[in-house]
């Protein structure tokens, strides 16, 4: 009998790289995501966008906002979903008292990076930024052609 591979699964659901690109990250900060029962469904096909997502804190309470989590077909025909609703994270009382400190100081905000899987939960890894120059994002994406070019190069000569 040959033995079986298991299957080497990612944990990461989703990347926000548009907060890599558009900010600098100074801290993150594991939470935690009140989710509904369809919307778990919808995480585990994938069906997410963190592009233009942002956390804002309320009344002591941490949300996520601008999560677009798009319904599955099953899901759709019983309960009327709602995509782009504000969900809660989940976040110690010191966590959210250093994020609302953070975002009182000029040009911080608070952004959701990636979901990801932990312990069959799912998590929210928010990070405190403060967002890039112009010239900044220019030398990242020249930084990035540069690597890209110099793997090319040493790929050739192999």
């Amino acid at each position: 009998m040959a033995a079986k591979k298991p299957k080497t699964q990612s944990n990461t659901i989703v990347l926000n790289k548009r907060a890599r690109f558009d900010y600098h990250l100074h801290e993150r900060i594991e939470a935690g995501l009140a989710l509904q029962g369809w919307e778990v469904k919808a995480l585990r096909g994938k069906k997410v966008q963190l592009v233009d997502s942002y956390v804002f804190v309320q009344k002591g309470e941490a949300f996520l906002s601008g999560c677009n989590i798009t319904p599955t077909k099953s899901v759709s025909t019983h309960i009327n979903p709602e995509p782009q609703r504000t969900r809660k994270l989940l976040m110690h009382r010191k966590e959210i008292d250093q994020l609302i400190g953070a975002i009182q100081k000029k040009g911080k905000t608070c952004v959701a990076t990636a979901l990801y899987w932990k312990n069959n939960k799912v998590k929210c890894e928010v990070a405190l930024a403060s967002g890039k120059k112009t010239h900044d994002k220019r030398q990242a994406v020249k930084e990035r052609d540069w690597n890209r070019d110099k793997s090319r190069m040493l790929k050739e000569t192999r």
